[in-house]
């Protein structure tokens, strides 16, 4: 049988919610080793890091604030419940990111090792979140939306930004600290795109 043909089993409202502080809380330990290791990724937080490292503002309140802009072209894109997933998740990241300094202490965190296992926690985050009709905002969307209104390649788009905001990064981190910030990025697009492909998880929210 074509597994598209499988009947499926939604998840029900405890399964969401389980889902949503499992992923946040994933992603928000990760950020926690990016900025132990000053390290960046690319969309809204890639920029929320580089305000945090340019001006000292904390992550999670740059976080939040710079997805605010989005949250409209969400509603236009994709609905209101995703919209509003969305907002809950992006606003428990940005917690959980505030509270795991108080809940962890980390002396020292070697960089490349940082990059890689960073990348994969927020990677295996938004994975989470992704197989539950919810995602972290930002610029994907905008990217789907101007590929919606103009026809331009969202992949290529979203690529073209985050290499913007990893270049924009030159200015305020070490160029070594940079490219250990494109291997985490591999790191979470590896995990994302080997693990989240139609077919593979039937479940639905």
């Amino acid at each position: 049988m074509d597994p598209q043909e499988l009947p499926t089993d939604p998840h029900r409202a405890h399964e969401d919610v389980m889902a949503m502080l499992v992923g946040t809380l994933f992603v928000a330990l990760g950020v926690s080793f990016y900025t132990q290791a000053m390290l960046l990724t690319g969309s809204t937080a890639g920029l929320a890091f580089l305000l945090q490292y340019a001006t000292g503002w904390r992550f999670g309140i740059g976080f939040f604030l710079i997805n605010l802009p989005f949250y409209w072209l969400a509603v236009r894109r994709m609905g209101w419940s995703f919209t509003l997933r969305t907002f809950v998740a992006i606003g428990l990241v940005s917690v959980f990111s505030e509270l795991t300094a108080g809940w962890i202490r980390i002396e020292w965190l070697q960089p490349l090792y940082a990059a890689l296992m960073g990348g994969s926690l927020i990677g295996i985050g938004m994975l989470v979140l992704f197989r539950h009709r919810t995602s972290l905002g930002g610029i994907n969307i905008l990217a789907l939306f101007l590929q919606d209104r103009y026809g331009w390649r969202a992949g290529y788009v979203q690529l073209g930004i985050d290499a913007l905001i990893m270049l924009v990064a030159l200015l305020v981190l070490p160029i070594e600290r940079v490219g250990l910030s494109v291997v985490g990025a591999l790191a979470l697009n590896l995990i994302i795109a080997l693990n989240h492909k139609p077919g593979r998880y039937m479940g639905v929210s």
